[in-house]
């Protein structure tokens, strides 16, 4: 998740080498007719891995970058032999840029990256610079560039637009501990910025983008031509000329079914972001009503390196099916909207761990530093269809079957 994409930096070069209820599954078909929308394979997963990421090929030839998604995040970026200090792949893995690659400040892409502050150049004929700053304490600088994205439509055409994005030569307390195997970050935030608004500002496909993520697989898509026509519930997202993220609200928290007296709440959908985080409050009540709702079962604290928050039983569990029914289902309920609920079974808020502890995935936002900001992460967003809707400013979410293979929609 980022907090802060900063304003791009003059002299970023001079920077190297510083310090450093259940229903059933949607099922998902392309639409006939419009049929510009690009459908792609994702890999990865709450447990170990921490991380969802595609493949995407950049340049021409084209050259396959493994991106993390984040809807967290607007900047697209890729650890770039600019040359690079602190990138974690070998240096023949990275991207490798030419002179003609480099954005320039007068660049109306150099103002939507840095929005909403101006670029810090001295002259508009400079290299636009970014610097992006993360939940996590890490950082990533470096320059704008733009590069062929070989896209193949649904439609069976290859799309070849020039997309902007990070060259990120500068990198510091970078992602998960140990490092993702991944080259960068895909953005798919609200802003102009971002690869869904890119795309749909050269008429590639519209403004609309979902994914689905799975055990150990599912997809993610940009266009319209998957957005199913029914089983969807939606809710408005936030509007605020300062928020570039994915947010709903207010909603009400429930467990059981039952009001747990916890209203008001927003939150944001972030893909970047492995875990759900809540605010204290919010975060108290829910370990309050998980330990009362325990009581009596043949549960009992653990420790375990995973996450804080865990639990064993009489024998180790292996999945999450032998775990399940210990616990309740928390849900948000929409307030602005009628019958509008995110429900959040178990297997949304606790992983099994590999010592077959079960342990909780929600987590305290404040300790993150993320104050009173509560987050929807890829832990409560597992197998469900989630479909961000920027021409009608929606976020909607059914119930799927995530791991089905590519193709078979």
């Amino acid at each position: 998740m980022v907090l802060v994409l900063s304003a791009s930096l003059h002299g970023c070069l001079a920077a190297i080498g510083q310090g450093q209820p259940p229903r059933k599954p949607t099922s998902i078909h392309p639409r006939a007719g419009f049929r510009s929308s690009v459908f792609l394979p994702v890999s990865g997963n709450v447990y170990p891995l921490g991380y969802y990421s595609v493949t995407i090929d950049i340049g021409n030839p084209p050259k396959p970058f493994q991106l993390d998604i984040d809807t967290g995040s607007d900047l697209t970026w890729v650890q770039c032999d600019a040359p690079c200090t602190g990138c974690t792949l070998p240096r023949d893995q990275l991207y490798n840029p030419s002179k003609n690659n480099f954005v320039d400040c007068k660049d109306p892409i150099c103002l939507a990256v840095n929005s909403p502050n101006p670029p810090q150049c001295k002259n508009p004929n400079e290299k636009c610079c970014f610097q992006v700053q993360y939940a996590d304490h890490g950082s990533v600088l470096g320059f704008i560039v733009s590069d062929t994205f070989p896209l193949r439509l649904v439609n069976g055409t290859l799309s070849k637009p020039h997309l902007a994005f990070g060259c990120g030569h500068c990198l510091q307390n970078r992602g998960l501990h140990p490092p993702t195997p991944t080259a960068g970050v895909l953005g798919l935030g609200k802003s102009k910025a971002s690869i869904s608004s890119q795309l749909s500002s050269m008429g590639v496909t519209k403004n609309v983008f979902g994914h689905c993520l799975g055990d150990n697989r599912g997809f993610l898509f940009f266009g319209a031509d998957f957005v199913p026509k029914s089983g969807m519930t939606w809710t408005r997202m936030l509007q605020s000329s300062s928020d570039k993220h994915y947010s709903s609200g207010p909603a009400e928290l429930l467990f059981g079914g039952k009001p747990t007296g916890i209203k008001g709440v927003n939150v944001i959908f972030d893909t970047g972001s492995t875990y759900t985080y809540l605010n204290l409050k919010v975060y108290e009540t829910v370990l309050n009503l998980i330990r009362k709702d325990l009581s009596g079962k043949q549960l009992h604290d653990v420790k375990d390196k995973a996450l804080p928050i865990c639990w064993k039983g009489t024998k180790p569990f292996k999945s999450m099916r032998d775990a399940r029914n210990y616990f309740s289902t928390f849900a948000l309920s929409f307030t602005g909207s009628s019958n509008v609920q995110l429900q959040l079974p178990p297997e949304n808020y606790l992983i099994v761990t590999e010592q077959g502890n079960v342990c909780l995935g929600i987590l305290n936002g404040a300790e993150a530093g993320l104050g009173t900001t509560n987050v929807i992460g890829d832990i409560s967003l597992q197998g469900k269809l989630v479909i961000y809707d920027n021409e009608n400013q929606m976020i909607g979410w059914a119930n799927a079957d995530c791991n089905r293979k590519f193709g078979s929609f």
